[in-house]
């Protein structure tokens, strides 16, 4: 065979299977509008309000798992959210310190700098610009209905805006990475589905650009208040024996479980929701800090012969073991803020990389670029 001849048969070749790469777009584009979304790498991302120590439910219900999914290899965006803090009126000094211990209880509880981009949310303006935009995007009945505003507006006298439209600063946060799984409790699901909202309304309107977000239930039991069983473990509780923060003292933390309700139907350790939920919330708090589970725990405490007060003195034992080295880790880091700053400045420059990118492409697609 000429070397011409050879020449025109590999052309072939290659323009075939060009042409065959070109169908291969084209249908998988389809099947991406037809779905209102396009696809991308899988990233993790959640975010946490700088507003106090963290307690065992925040450490339990979220954090521990994204120290779980940043072992396993995703990658993960952890945001110390502090612009959704101030729709509550913020001290700005108190806010600062805030920060800077999120920070550092974090990287106490396991979170790991160079494994997770964890960054303050303030100091990447693109999630404003990009939450300006959703909000052209978003009609107020949308809003409106979501549980969280209907609940929270009714515990102040002059509900702020930001309180009402933090939902899209939500997904703003969401949308600016592209983030495809995002770790979240049953009570953020409707804020999740606004973002998909939005998202697609957005890739309809001016092109595919953003993903679709999932949600990532935990399958750890909701920790309550060691006050009110029917509530949940909560910062804003104004009574702080309720929950045991990250940064409680040995002594601290066995009067907290030592006064946690329980009930005068027995002495012993038995597991039921319904008729002894005190009891039930202590052992579920067992549970997800041993990984052991529920039956398991009873089994052990009925052989030991334990009553709740011999209990409540071993699960102490079993979260002092477990809080403590955080605690020690936590202080150790807030006496070098200046290692502090540099792990949040570091976090921002990658987080900055990422959304500087999306925000140009969103600018071009709306008409601003």
């Amino acid at each position: 065979m000429s070397f011409h001849k050879l020449f025109r048969f590999c052309r072939k070749i290659i323009d075939f299977n060009a042409f065959q790469c070109r169908l291969s777009r084209k249908l998988s584009t389809k099947e991406v509008q037809e779905d209102g979304f396009i696809q991308c790498p899988e990233r993790v991302f959640s975010g946490i309000q700088p507003t106090g120590v963290p307690h065992l439910g925040n450490y339990v219900g979220a954090i521990s798992n994204w120290v779980k999914l940043q072992e396993e290899g995703n990658s993960m965006m952890v945001s110390i959210v502090d612009l959704h803090s101030i729709t509550v009126q913020q001290d700005p000094a108190e806010l600062r310190e805030n920060i800077q211990t999120m920070a550092a209880c974090l990287l106490a509880c396991g979170i790991d700098s160079d494994k997770t981009i964890l960054f303050q949310q303030s100091t990447v303006p693109q999630h404003a610009e990009l939450c300006w935009i959703l909000s052209c995007l978003c009609t107020l009945p949308r809003l409106e209905h979501l549980p969280q505003w209907k609940d929270k507006s009714k515990r102040v006298s002059d509900p702020k805006v930001g309180l009402f439209t933090y939902p899209i600063l939500q997904a703003a946060d969401i949308l600016l990475y592209k983030s495809t799984l995002v770790p979240v409790g049953e009570d953020q699901i409707t804020h999740l589905e606004l973002a998909r909202d939005l998202a697609r309304s957005f890739n309809r309107k001016y092109g595919l650009i953003f993903p679709r977000c999932s949600q990532l239930l935990g399958d750890v039991a909701k920790i309550r208040s060691l006050k009110d069983p029917s509530s949940k473990m909560s910062k804003s509780d104004p009574n702080p024996m309720s929950r045991i923060d990250l940064s409680d003292s040995p002594d601290e933390i066995c009067d907290k479980i030592g006064k946690a309700v329980t009930d005068s139907l027995s002495k012993d350790i038995t597991y039921d929701l319904d008729l002894r939920p005190g009891v039930a919330n202590l052992i579920d708090l067992h549970s997800s800090l041993t990984g052991q589970s529920v039956e398991e725990i009873v089994k052990y405490v009925q052989n030991q012969g334990m009553n709740k007060k011999t209990y409540k003195d071993y699960l102490a034992s079993v979260v002092n073991d477990k809080v403590q080295p955080m605690n020690a880790e936590m202080n150790r880091l807030l006496s070098d803020r200046g290692h502090l700053n540099s792990v949040l400045k570091n976090g921002q420059d990658k987080a900055s990389s990422i959304a500087v990118n999306t925000m140009s492409d969103v600018m071009s697609l709306v008409g601003f670029r």
